[in-house]
Parts: structure tokens; C-alpha cells; sequence
């Protein structure tokens, strides 16, 4: 997953934070009796207990829009956002996956809300003022509100990762293990860029917290203590077995061991497919790939399709039927195998 700068304002949402927020507009008097944070917010609000942005724009909303999208910039310049980490973790919150896990549902809501920092949890609007022609804001955030705030956050996730982790050593190495392993570094890279939030606006460093990278390397480790045992029939040239092997290798799955837990099972018919009056011949590939778990004797994964090809010679349809599965295989079979597995996580 890549990590970038963080620069996604939907500041039509934040206006909702200050529902209960009282904003009065200074009368205008001339600009010349500009108050001074019109020209600097912390000749009125002490920065050692706010952050203080100045906004402006024609109307009083586009002026409070403003200071609040510019108060989220300000940090947004200095914390790193992993996209990915939060749609999916937006996505597992959405549909209940951490109800399990958490030990606050009403605070989940608010790391949902706020995963991306497209508001601040405590921003408000201090102040108005307009000098005949434009509104001035200043949107201030509470830096001691906000320490409190967001170090709960950052400890409701780490409790929400060691409830993920907490399990016998006999169901770690299984793929509902790894699913858990992968959520749980989903949820400490969501953790980073709030501690990251934390150290801007000056609380003091937290210790002991699990890192996204360390967990996506255990995960990793589980992936080669169960490999998954391909079993291919009717593959003549043992193509169709490698662009399966290729999809559980590109998430680091090693294939291999008769006596795995996890098997892929793939049956494979070629036959002629005649069609009346044509000079061409066909030949359909008809394939279905089981992924099956062996513990419990049940299809976790099925994945069928049936293609036909032609050619001047049976042989070469052949051939063409089985290079298009391939084709087939390789473009689709690992989408749905990490889909699947990103979606393992128990309900």
C-alpha cells in the first residue's frame, strides 16, 4: 500500500461539527478597526492551548468553511494518510466487522467519522467579523480537548488490535488467523496517523504501540506455515497449475504439502466444440477451481467458467482454449482470492 500526503478536504462535512456552535459576526466598523486576528489569530488566542487558522470568503458560511478547511490543512501538512487503510477500514466498520473486537461501539463511530481527518473532533468557529465586503473566521481546535480526545482513539485501537490477536496459538496459523493479522495492521496504520496528529499538536509520545508493518510481517509468516496443496486435472501442459500457483504466490501463500489444510481443487475438461458449416474447429475448456478446507470440509472459494476457441487444426484450438483459461486465470483468480480473504475477518 503507498502512502501519500494527505490533501483530500471534503469540507462540506464540517460544517456539521459545529451544529451546536454559537458563531456571532463582529458589526462591522471600518477597516480600520480590523481586530487584530483578522491579521494573526494568536495576537487573541494563546497558541501554547490552540491552533488557530484565519479564513475568509463572501458569505458567513463560505467563511467558516474556509477557516475549518484551512485549520484541517494545517495538519493535513504534516500527517501521512494511507488511503487504502482507511476505505477499509471504513468499509469493516460500515458493515459491523469490529463489533467483535472493540470495546466502544460509540467510539468506533467516531474513528470512523474522522479516519481521514476530513474534520477535527473539537474544531470550532471563535470568531467573525466582516469589513463590508468579505467575512473573516477564525476556527480554533482546543489542543488539550484534542490530546484527550484522540489518545483515546489511538487506545480504543490498540484494544481493538490485541482483541484481534488474542486467540490459541492452534488458530493462528490458519487463514482466519491471517485475516486477522491483516485487519489488525489495517487498524495500527489508521493508528499511526493519529499519533502522528498527536505529536503536532504537542501531547506527549506514546509508547508500545504496534506498528502496520510489523503486523503485515507476521501475517506474512502465517502465509508460509500453510501452504495450499494444488491438485490439477486433466492440465496438459501444467500452465493451467502455474497461473493458479502465481495468484496464491503473489500474496505470499507457497504451494505445496500433500497433507496441507488448505487445497485448491482443479478439474479441467477439453473437448471439440463443433459448429455446423464452419471451416474452423473449437475446442471448449470447461474448468472449475475449488478452494477447499480440508478441517472442516468445506468449499471456501469456488471459481468455474467454460471458454471455446478456434483454429484451422483441433490441436492448435486446443492449445488457444488453454492459453485463454490462463489468460483467464491470471486476471481474475487473485482479485477474488484477496477479496475473499480481506473479507475473512469473523463477524
Amino acid at each position: 500500500m503507498t502512502r501519500q500526503i494527505f490533501n483530500r478536504l471534503f469540507i462540506f462535512v464540517l460544517p456539521l461539527i459545529l451544529a451546536a456552535c454559537a458563531s456571532t459576526v463582529t458589526p462591522n466598523a471600518g477597516v480600520a478597526n480590523m481586530p487584530e486576528w483578522v491579521r494573526d489569530p494568536y495576537t487573541r488566542f494563546d497558541r501554547q492551548a490552540y491552533v488557530a487558522v484565519r479564513g475568509s470568503g463572501n458569505t458567513i458560511d463560505f467563511a467558516e468553511r474556509s477557516a475549518l478547511g484551512n485549520l484541517v490543512a494545517f495538519f493535513g501538512q504534516h500527517i501521512e494518510i494511507n488511503e487504502r487503510a482507511i476505505e477499509r477500514y471504513q468499509e469493516l466498520v460500515r458493515d459491523g466487522g469490529t463489533a467483535a473486537w472493540s470495546i466502544n461501539t460509540e467510539l468506533d463511530t467516531e474513528i470512523l467519522r474522522h479516519a481521514s481527518f476530513d474534520s477535527l473532533i473539537g474544531a470550532e468557529i471563535a470568531d467573525i467579523w466582516n469589513d463590508g465586503r468579505s467575512y473573516y473566521a477564525v476556527a480554533i481546535l482546543n489542543r488539550a480537548q484534542a490530546i484527550r480526545v484522540y489518545s483515546d482513539i489511538v487506545n480504543a485501537n490498540q484494544r481493538m488490535i490485541d482483541n484481534l490477536l488474542d486467540m490459541p496459538p492452534a488458530e493462528r496459523n490458519s487463514l482466519e488467523g491471517f485475516a486477522r493479522y491483516q485487519f489488525a495492521a489495517t487498524v495500527a496504520d489508521i493508528t499511526e496517523s493519529y499519533v502522528s496528529f498527536l505529536s503536532v499538536i504537542g501531547a506527549p509520545p506514546m509508547q508500545g504501540l504496534r506498528t502496520g508493518n510489523d503486523l503485515r510481517l507476521q501475517a506474512h509468516e502465517i502465509t508460509r506455515a500453510i501452504p495450499v496443496y494444488l491438485q490439477v486435472q486433466g492440465d496438459r501442459s501444467a500452465r493451467i497449475e502455474g497461473a493458479f500457483a502465481r495468484a496464491f504466490s503473489d500474496l505470499g501463500f507457497q504451494s505445496g504439502g500433500l497433507n496441507s489444510r488448505y487445497r485448491l481443487n482443479v478439474n479441467i475438461n477439453i473437448s471439440p466444440a463443433e459448429i455446423t458449416g464452419s471451416q474452423i474447429v473449437f475446442s471448449r475448456i470447461e474448468l472449475s477451481a475449488n478452494f477447499v478446507d480440508t478441517a472442516f470440509g468445506t468449499v471456501m472459494l469456488p471459481f468455474n467458467f467454460n471458454i471455446r476457441e478456434g483454429h484451422t487444426s483441433q490441436a492448435e484450438a486446443d492449445n488457444r482454449a488453454i492459453m485463454a483459461a490462463e489468460r483467464r486465470i491470471n486476471a481474475e483468480y487473485a482479485n477474488l482470492l484477496s477479496d475473499y480473504l480481506s473479507r475473512l475477518l469473523p463477524r
